[in-house]
């Protein structure tokens, strides 16, 4: 008996490992290096009608950064995702944002993750943020 093909809420053929959730968001299922399973979970489909996951992202952004260095003469080194992920994090905590709510917001169990590893202060932050406390 064949089975019938699982679609989505828009009646696109839904991939192998792939689903999609009742609040209309896709899942994928895959297996990482150690052969744990992991899930991935995207919103929108891209022309093609594909969910935009992450490395739909990373593609585009090197294509942007690509289209960049070619018409201008300073370079724009490679950015990815990852790397705004962390900007993100640092511009948050800089200008101020409860640490609780920024762990919340970046997903991370262990508020540690946020402020140890995503969250990147130099000299010049130290700085301005005693200049910051002498001042009030």
């Amino acid at each position: 008996m064949l089975s019938e093909k699982r679609r989505d809420n828009r009646n696109r053929i839904l991939r192998e490992g792939e689903y999609q959730r009742s609040d209309g968001r896709y899942r994928f299922r895959y297996l990482d290096e150690d052969g744990k399973e992991k899930n991935v979970y995207s919103w929108r489909l891209d022309k093609k009608y594909m969910s935009m996951v992450v490395l739909h992202w990373e593609k585009y952004l090197e294509h942007i950064i690509e289209k960049y260095n070619k018409i201008y003469r300073i370079q724009m080194s490679k950015v990815t995702l990852h790397v705004c992920r962390h900007t993100f994090c640092s511009n948050m905590a800089k200008s101020g944002m409860n640490p609780k709510t920024l762990q919340y917001i970046m997903g991370h169990a262990d508020i540690s993750v946020t402020l140890n590893i995503y969250t990147h202060v130099n000299f010049d932050d130290a700085k301005d943020e005693l200049q910051r406390v002498v001042n009030s």
